[in-house]
């Protein structure tokens, strides 16, 4: 039979899917083309005097550090006169194609104040731009200098003119008090032959730039040397090198905006100005422009112009400088003086040839705007000088004519000098000029001048020389404190140098208290006293007290923090850095810098107080401090295994702390240092208090104290006696000799009561074996040994107070052993053990007959025979 299939109709799809692979082809080609084009770029040209350090194909073009050209060609111009130097540049950089961007080439320079383009030395030379604003443009002049740009930060941009660039370059330091505010940027000539410098101003320095700020050059070194000696100045060791700006501010002047513009002076003196005012006079022949105002041979001023008013009338302008423009005042004075020739000699010579000055006397009140010049000297100027007393340990090089100076000013001259009539100090006459009486107060004092000083740091160098008859005769300062205006017969003190002074007042000014401790380590005098970190006195002694074997310590502390000192007032010894790690993290503490050099204690505040007065025990750290502990000293056999830091234990409960431990020169010994804590020393620092070394011990009883083969061994500390009483009557001490914990005795609980068992030989018994009543352990074996004629075994043992009424003459000892069997043909085998410990190491037990009274109670002269074995009838004893 021939079977048919029915023919299966599909329908024909309207798009294959094979038509997807020229459509994405298509897409792909069309985004392969709009991302060419983009990347594609632009070319522009650029104008260089020469092609030094460009290469095509190399040089790139970057703004901000990122590429946004490379250079494709370098042609040369037909006239010679430079190169075109073809530049492609990527998407990037097609926004900054303005008629103002400018480019220039970055190449490697150093100089003093900075070094550029240190990255070109790996990368190779770059352009660099800088956008601009205007049209677009394609072809560009190469700028020959980096342009000025503003710093990253945002900040302000002024600019100082001046006449000369002197020694400033960019990157010179402007400096506000010695501050680094800002650097030079740039600087260029303008139209005017003035130098045009542009200075940026870090922004949180900004509010510091006025309307009326004043600009000086503080660059290089200014010398100032004369007859009376030389100054070398300089505004710091940057400055000196690299040149640097300053500048002052009115506080009441308007803030100033960026852009704004400044004059640049040469020095601070014509910066700042001075105080200007008018001086009238008939007759200004010796007087001109320049002609120096004196003051007691300083020179404060000088006649800026002068011009005449009328036929009898001349007026000079005239500045103080602004150093001494608070000696201007409304009762001033003026006066012309020249070289004076008589029959005694010539005085003012020097002004023969330089002419005369104007001299000048302060006085009193407000300044005022004009002044005549005085025909004469002033009766003032003529009045006599005010002598005083001045005391001193020893003559620093002081001679009779010596410079009494306040300020760098002369005021007067000793006049005398001699030893006291006891020979212990020198007295000297002084002589004050009249107007400087004022300056004597009754907390006045005096310090030798050095002929020499050099001050040298980042922030400044300063030589200073006095003239050459102070270097010879000497001289000395007024430090002139606030205080009321003394009389002449008032005695003033001079003291070796201002830092000689200002100890001696520290210690008036101080609260003296004294501290022990039995090493005196980096103390020393001057050492630094902290409360929380802020220096509150200085320690003014460290004497060793032989006595004691101790040092005392004198320490001063100023009297604000005086309220410091109480019964709750504890002082520790600092250490430079303390770290503390454990699993939560490390913790550094470090000491401030300068009391780690010289050594430093500080002082802590508890709540609570032990003493009835202040804590004078200076504690070797913070810890042992605040926890008020004491020291004491132990002598332990030299071969126990203790180390520093381990504890002292009273049940389990630290009480204290070693400190140190250290060989004796016995070589059989070692001493401990160590301290109990305040809250617990009462009860420990007694004569029959007890230390005992506890160490891992390890036998078939079991281990003893396995916590120590971890941690190391640690110290028991037993209590006196008549700790818990309300009268002790134990002497306190600080010294004692410590227990090995196999020693007799070593470990006697409190109240127990000492018995000792007779026995033919020793056995299995130890010391620790314990003893057993009814089961329950009572006591234990403390130590043994051999009976005086040898026959016997001497067993030390005790019984706790606890159970010291269970024991009486009356009482029966045996041993203990592990296990007893008792065996037999017709009654069976009978085992009778004790406790896993007594199968191991055995025991003693005791049975007592009678009650315990008066008549048969325990004493520590008790002796009792130790049987091998009970008999029945003692085990089956009850108290009747």
């Amino acid at each position: 039979m021939i079977q048919t299939e029915t023919p299966k109709i599909v329908k024909k799809k309207l798009f294959s899917p094979v038509w997807l692979l020229p459509v994405v082809a298509i897409i792909l080609g069309i985004w392969l083309i709009i991302r060419g084009i983009h990347d594609a770029g632009i070319e522009i040209e650029i104008h260089f005097p020469n092609a030094t350090g460009i290469e095509i194909g190399k040089t790139l073009v970057k703004y901000q550090g990122v590429t946004v050209g490379k250079v494709t060609d370098i042609a040369i111009e037909p006239d010679l006169r430079g190169v075109e130097v073809t530049v492609n540049m990527n998407y990037r950089g097609i926004s900054f194609l303005n008629e103002n961007t400018q480019f220039w080439l970055v190449s490697p320079k150093a100089s003093i104040t900075k070094i550029e383009g240190l990255d070109t030395l790996f990368s190779g030379n770059y352009i660099a731009i800088k956008p601009g604003d205007g049209n677009m443009a394609l072809r560009f002049e190469a700028s020959l200098e980096a342009p000025a740009q503003m710093p990253a930060s945002e900040g302000m941009l002024v600019t100082l003119f001046a006449d000369k660039l002197s020694s400033l370059d960019i990157g010179s330091h402007v400096f506000y008090r010695q501050i680094p505010v800002g650097n030079v940027v740039s600087y260029r000539l303008n139209q005017d032959d003035k130098v045009a410098i542009s200075v940026f101003i870090q922004k949180q320095y900004a509010n510091l730039i006025k309307k009326g700020t004043h600009f000086w050059n503080s660059s290089g070194v200014q010398i100032d040397a004369s007859l009376s000696g030389i100054s070398v100045k300089s505004e710091s060791l940057a400055s000196l090198i690299a040149g640097g700006i300053s500048f002052n501010s009115p506080k009441d002047s308007e803030s100033a905006k960026s852009g704004d513009i400044y004059k640049l002076y040469d020095s601070e003196e014509n910066a700042l100005g001075g105080k200007e005012f008018t001086i009238t006079t008939s007759n200004a022949e010796s007087v001109n422009k320049g002609t120096p105002i004196k003051y007691r041979g300083v020179n404060i001023g000088e006649i800026v112009s002068k011009r005449l008013i009328n036929l009898g009338r001349v007026e000079l302008s005239a500045r103080i400088y602004q150093h001494y423009a608070h000696l201007l005042t409304g009762s001033a004075k003026f006066w012309v003086e020249g070289a004076d020739i008589s029959l005694s000699g010539i005085k003012n010579p020097e002004r023969l040839i330089s002419g005369s000055v104007i001299s000048f006397l302060p006085g009193q009140g407000a300044a005022k705007s004009e002044y005549p010049i005085l025909s004469e000297t002033p009766d003032a100027a003529k009045q006599k000088n005010v002598k005083i007393n001045i005391t001193s340990d020893q003559n620093y090089g002081l001679s009779i004519g010596a410079e009494i100076k306040y300020k760098d000013i002369t005021i007067g001259k000793i006049s005398a000098l001699a030893l006291n009539g006891s020979f212990t100090q020198v007295d000297f006459t002084a002589e004050i000029r009249p107007e400087f009486k004022p300056l004597l107060t009754n907390n006045s004092y005096f310090v030798p001048k050095s002929a020499f000083a050099l001050e040298a740091s980042l922030d400044k160098v300063s030589v200073k020389t006095t003239g050459i008859s102070s270097a010879i005769t000497g001289a000395i300062v007024l430090m002139k404190h606030h205080g009321k205006t003394t009389n002449s017969t008032a005695q003033f003190a001079l003291y070796e140098s201002l830092d000689n002074a200002m100890s001696i007042f520290e210690q008036s000014n101080t609260t003296l208290i004294g501290l022990s401790n039995k090493n005196a380590a980096d103390l020393q005098k001057g050492s630094l006293v902290y409360y929380k970190k802020m220096q509150i006195g200085k320690i003014q002694s460290v004497n060793w007290q032989a006595q004691t074997d101790s040092f005392d310590i004198k320490v001063g502390i100023q009297k604000e923090f005086t309220s410091l000192l109480s019964n709750k007032t504890v002082f520790w010894r600092n250490s430079a850095a303390k770290i503390n790690a454990s699993l939560s993290g490390i913790e550094v503490d470090v000491a401030p810098l300068q009391g780690a050099l010289k050594g430093s204690i500080s002082l802590g505040l508890i709540e609570t107080s032990q003493y009835n007065k202040p804590n004078t025990q200076l504690y070797d750290s913070k810890n042992l401090a605040l926890n008020q502990a004491q020291p004491i000293t132990i002598v332990f056999p030299a071969s126990v295994k203790l180390k520093a830091k381990a504890e002292i234990r009273y049940q389990g409960f630290q009480v204290g702390k070693v400190q140190a431990v250290s060989l004796n020169k016995d070589l059989k010994s070692v001493t401990v240092i160590a301290y109990l804590y305040g809250e617990y020393a009462r009860y420990f620092n007694k004569t029959d208090s007890q230390f005992v070394i506890i160490d891992a011990d390890i036998s078939l009883a079991g281990i003893t104290a396995p916590e120590t083969i971890i941690t190391g061994p640690y110290i028991n500390a037993i209590p006196s006696l008549g700790s818990g009483t309300k009268i002790n009557t134990t002497t306190p001490t600080s010294n004692f000799v410590g227990k090995l914990a196999n020693e007799t005795y070593a470990n006697l609980p409190k109240g127990a009561v000492k018995i000792l068992l007779i026995k033919p030989e020793l056995g299995s018994i130890n010391m620790g074996t314990r003893i057993f009543f009814r089961g329950i352990a009572i006591g234990q074996v403390d130590g043994y040994k051999l009976s005086a004629n040898g026959n016997d075994v001497m067993v030390l043992a005790h019984i706790t107070k606890k159970y010291a009424p269970l024991v009486n003459s009356t009482s029966k000892f045996w041993k203990r052993s592990g296990i007893k069997v008792d065996a037999g043909l017709f009654s069976g085998v009978q085992v009778d053990t004790g406790s896993l410990e007594n199968i191991l190491v055995g025991g003693i037990a005791v049975a007592t007959e009678h009650s315990t009274d008066s008549t048969n109670a325990l004493t520590d002269s008790s002796s009792f025979m130790l049987h091998d074995e009970a008999k029945q009838d003692w085990i089956k004893w009850k108290f009747k």
